[in-house]
């Protein structure tokens, strides 16, 4: 099935494409990184009834978000024991309650590409269907008080075009970046519905580093001044980018090809304009991180309310 069949339908029976026949001739696939197996795990059993996926970049902040997930959907463990299905791997970290699965996947586009490709494996043999996946992360914002909330358009090249390059077999192969605008509005909605910060849709840069990729002076390297610097944000801000991070390229080109709906949330820590480096303290920081969990829990609860109703 081509994904872009699935692309924007409402309904609740699309599943997760993949695109590979060589998987058809394993007779066990091992997926290395989640420490789980065809042959040894019951993925239809253990996953078959995902139907949101919430992605992040620490184990910490996707073991919070479980947390905080559990106990808005009334689905808290009474001993607060929520086990990482990836105990057996130090790579990342998976945690699951009812309807809704929590992945780390640590910083950067390799590391989050070789988790994708697993998740996307596990749903599919897991015959998961109507998928929305969702990535809660931080990031420096353009021209933005600090502590709003983005939530992704489209995502952007450092040159700002909407696409995503990667070299295969020695040769560039790119990939559309646009995400699930359906999707983008009714998490908009949703903060409109909490009222209690402010966020925005609009572009997201995706970096290939933390710190010159960013037009950061503070490395341990710098090539550019302080004014090419501001040149460079400006030029981003007009291109319609509202912050930077370092995953939502390959992430929202690995979803689209997986006839996943998906969105990218993240809330900016700073605004890059002004300073490279975070100045508000440890708990202000820690208040700005919950803002993407919050409204991503109030879509997730607002979504299995209307299938309550539906059914």
């Amino acid at each position: 099935m081509d994904p872009r069949d699935t692309e924007g339908t409402e309904g609740d029976s699309s599943p997760v494409c993949v695109n590979n026949p060589y998987l058809d001739l394993l007779k066990h696939d091992v997926l290395y990184h989640f420490d789980l197996a065809t042959g040894t795990n019951d993925l239809p059993a253990m996953f078959g009834d995902v139907k949101f996926v919430c992605v992040g970049g620490s184990q910490r902040r996707m073991k919070s978000f479980i947390e905080y997930i559990a106990a808005e959907l009334h689905m808290e463990d009474p001993d607060s024991h929520y086990p990482n299905l990836c105990a057996g791997t130090d790579r990342y970290a998976m945690y699951k309650v009812g309807p809704v699965l929590s992945i780390s996947h640590g910083i950067g586009v390799p590391s989050m590409s070789i988790m994708l490709n697993e998740l996307i494996k596990l749903l599919h043999y897991a015959h998961c269907t109507g998928v929305k996946i969702i990535r809660i992360g931080t990031s420096g914002g353009i021209g933005l008080e600090p502590g709003t909330v983005v939530i992704t358009k489209q995502s952007v090249d450092p040159t700002f075009m909407p696409k995503f390059e990667q070299l295969v077999l020695g040769k560039p192969v790119v990939r559309n970046t646009d995400l699930d605008q359906s999707l983008a509005e009714e998490l908009l909605q949703c903060s409109k519905d909490l009222n209690q910060f402010k966020a925005v849709i609009g572009n997201t840069m995706c970096a290939m580093d933390f710190y010159e990729g960013q037009a950061r002076l503070d490395g341990a390297f710098c090539s550019f001044t302080e004014r090419e610097k501001q040149e460079y944000l400006k030029k981003a801000q007009e291109a319609g980018v509202c912050n930077i991070e370092m995953e939502s390229g390959v992430f929202a080109a690995m979803c689209k090809l997986s006839g996943l709906q998906a969105a990218v949330v993240c809330v900016t820590l700073l605004d890059r304009l002004k300073g490279d480096q975070l100045s508000s303290s440890h708990e202000v920081l820690k208040n700005y991180s919950k803002r993407s969990q919050i409204l991503v829990g109030c879509y997730i609860k607002k979504q299995l309310r209307a299938e309550t109703v539906r059914n």
